[in-house]
């Protein structure tokens, strides 16, 4: 279906035709019409097929209209979890609005608060904000939602996982009861429906894609590691073939990321890393320079899980497998995109196996266990239950291999009865313990993922 098919006004389809886009994806084709008829929508699809201009293109139609209230205050509001994905919207809005009179901004946590007081001043059609910034703003009595019109919830699995749920509450209650309210979600399953019970008014519901039919267009494989030595010389096999033109490598650790990126960088390659402890504008920049072809490897944290989105990018390597098995599906969506095909490996090693079967349950699919010649693990994979295949304490929680080494072994003799029961119960420290401090996700007041 070609996008002037969908009713949509001649400025937006010159905005559309600028981007270089002419036909709807399928959740555009479903999701655009709902909208445009006033509907509550509830929508699950696959990241990398249009969904931000699913929700983005009606709402700009619908803003066209003028407001009935006076005010300033915005006329559509976009919640996100991460600062990245916040900016990427923005971005999008702007692509889409850029022949309309329409006033967009953001407020994201890790940017300064004078900026944003200003533009919360000022007449505001559109705000993208993840939820935590948006709540110290609100607790100011900065921000005037009687003329929102509009509500959409991106990526709300991903804002449940990371602690935003109450604040989702907070925010909806302070907004018209006779509002439209857009969610959109990786999955339709659980927590998610009782949220949209809460926020929605007899939704509509478009599911394209479920955790078992995803990516259909990435090759999904695995090699077994037999530790972090290992994972290095395997993951040095595939950045040496001539047909990875991008890659994102994830680790479990902010630590880890910078570790790899600088050994990458020694080893010849153009390689950089993004994560949470970077600043704003430098991830932003790094981001940036990744399209524009400066690196060809990027060594992230989950912050990029969500949101990234480069259109070059071959391959995706989970250096470190994820510890929420739903972030494995979105690491791998940062490939795969638009149409194009993708790969996604894992090295998974000792510690890594519940992890895994985590992973293989969700997507109910076994992933491709494969053995390149000279590279081989010394020992066969753990059959399920094993005490191999359930993994240590420590090191399924802490993962990486970049953290502090632990000082001691525990000794039976030295420590006596009660050293036996810390060691048993995991709580002494141990010779295999391999990362720092727990990967714990960051308080959600900060307003950005870790």
């Amino acid at each position: 279906m070609l996008f002037k098919e969908l009713n949509l006004s001649e400025n937006l389809l010159r905005a559309i035709d600028k981007c270089g886009f002419n036909e709807a994806t399928e959740i555009q084709q479903q999701a655009i019409p709902v909208i445009l008829d006033g509907h509550d929508l509830m929508a699950s699809a696959q990241t990398g097929t249009g969904k931000t201009a699913a929700f983005v293109l009606p709402a700009l139609q619908k803003l066209q209209t003028p407001s009935s209230q006076k005010g300033n205050g915005p006329r559509m509001l976009v919640l996100t979890p991460t600062r990245e994905l916040a900016m990427q919207v923005n971005d999008n809005v702007g692509q889409f609005s850029r022949f309309s009179q329409i006033v967009a901004g953001s407020i994201v946590g890790g940017m300064a608060y004078p900026p944003q007081i200003k533009m919360l001043r000022r007449p505001l059609d559109i705000l993208v904000a993840t939820p935590g910034r948006l709540m110290d703003h609100m607790e100011q009595g900065r921000i005037d939602f009687s003329r929102l019109e509009i509500l959409v919830l991106d990526e709300a699995d991903r804002m449940l996982d990371m602690g935003f749920i109450d604040d989702i509450r907070k925010i909806a209650a302070k907004t018209p009861r006779n509002r439209q309210t857009l969610l959109f979600s990786a999955t339709l399953e659980g927590k998610i429906l009782n949220i949209a019970k809460q926020l929605l008014n007899n939704p509509q519901k478009i599911q394209l894609a479920s955790n078992k039919n995803r990516h259909a267009s990435i090759k999904q494989h695995l090699h077994q590691a037999d530790d972090f030595s290992h994972k290095h010389r395997l993951l040095a096999h595939y950045v040496g073939c001539d047909s990875l033109s991008q890659a994102v490598i994830f680790t479990a650790t902010k630590r880890g990321a910078d570790k790899l990126s600088k050994q990458l960088v020694q080893q010849g390659h153009k390689a950089a890393a993004l994560h949470g402890d970077m600043g704003q504008g430098a991830r932003k920049r790094t981001v940036e320079q990744m399209r524009r072809g400066k690196f060809r490897l990027l060594v992230a944290t989950d912050v990029a899980a969500r949101g990234l989105d480069i259109n070059g990018i071959s391959h995706v390597f989970n250096f470190d497998l994820p510890m929420v098995a739903e972030d494995y599906v979105h690491r791998i969506g940062r490939t795969g995109r638009a149409g194009r095909t993708g790969t996604a490996v894992s090295f998974v090693g000792p510690d890594d196996w519940s992890k895994l079967s985590g992973i293989e349950r969700l997507t109910g699919k076994r992933l491709d266990r494969d053995v390149i010649e000279g590279l081989e693990p010394r020992s066969p994979e753990p059959r399920p239950g094993s005490s191999r295949g359930r993994g240590s304490r420590n090191g399924g929680r802490n993962g990486g291999g970049y953290g502090k080494k632990a000082s001691a072994k525990v000794s039976y003799k030295k420590r006596g009865k009660s050293g036996n029961k810390q060691a048993a119960s995991g709580k002494a420290k141990s010779g295999n313990f391999r990362g720092g401090k727990p990967g714990a996700r960051r308080s959600h007041s900060s307003g950005a993922a870790a």
